[in-house]
């Protein structure tokens, strides 16, 4: 079993009018088969979260720490987070030009685990995967993400997912811009990788649509760079209900 643990995580951004805090102590601890829903108004730092785990440079982290299986996530670089198994989905995947899929997938492959997967068994590990999540087969000769659909973009994170295998995945609003079919296969695609790899999953969103069909093991609220509550599914389903102009009303 392997551990993605935050503890008391304050985030800041480099503003005109100076830093600006948008993490103000998170905690969190994630286990592999586990996943962990979070979900918030918009500004509360959910996304902020995803990005820091993946190390993008816009954001500073001025005290706290993230760690997998006991290793400073924090030291490490970009890469070096997606050796160790970390993996995020995009809120919005960029265009690649000039970059075909097929070189994308396999040149990502290789950097991820350390040598080439056996074309043979690649190939067809490709293809399976394209069929499973509806994917036409000529994508894999286009350019990554280049006049995709912002439906197609999602599926093609989702392909990464299967193929990379990483112990952790922080899914951005993967749910976003997805009609009712796109989002079950894009969630039937979540929960294979989750079963056939063992991985954890931080899922955020602002939605429970996506949670009728990835299924948390725990609900964690955030408002205003924190975490406001915690709960098991049951929480997901009172927010659909309430929304969340509670927390709102008590931090004003």
């Amino acid at each position: 079993m392997s551990i993605l643990e935050i503890k008391d995580l304050h985030v800041s951004i480099d503003t005109e009018q100076g830093a600006k805090e948008i993490l103000k102590g998170v905690s969190l601890v994630i286990n592999t088969k586990e996943t962990h829903a979070i979900m918030g108004p918009n500004g509360s730092g959910k996304s902020t979260l995803a990005s820091t785990i993946a190390g993008h440079p816009r954001y500073n982290v001025t005290s706290g720490s993230i760690s997998l299986d006991g290793e400073d996530v924090l030291e490490m670089s970009v890469d070096e987070r997606a050796k160790a198994g970390l993996f995020l989905a995009m809120q919005y995947p960029v265009e690649v030009p000039g970059v075909s899929m097929t070189n994308f997938l396999r040149t990502a492959k290789t950097a991820i685990d350390g040598e080439a997967p056996k074309l043979r068994t690649w190939t067809k590990d490709v293809k399976n995967a394209m069929e499973q999540l509806k994917i036409d087969s000529t994508f894999a000769q286009r350019n990554v993400n280049e006049g995709f659909s912002g439906g197609e973009k999602k599926r093609v994170e989702i392909l990464q997912l299967e193929l990379f295998k990483p112990k952790f995945a922080v899914l951005d609003e993967t749910d976003s811009g997805l009609d009712v079919d796109a989002l079950k296969v894009v969630s039937e695609g979540v929960n294979r990788a989750q079963e056939e790899n063992d991985m954890g999953v931080l899922l955020i969103t602002h939605y429970t649509r996506i949670l009728r069909y990835i299924k948390p093991d725990h609900v964690h609220v955030f408002v205003d760079g924190k975490i406001a509550e915690q709960g098991g599914p049951e929480l997901a389903d009172r927010l659909e209900e309430e929304g969340y102009d509670r927390y709102l009303n008590v931090t004003a």
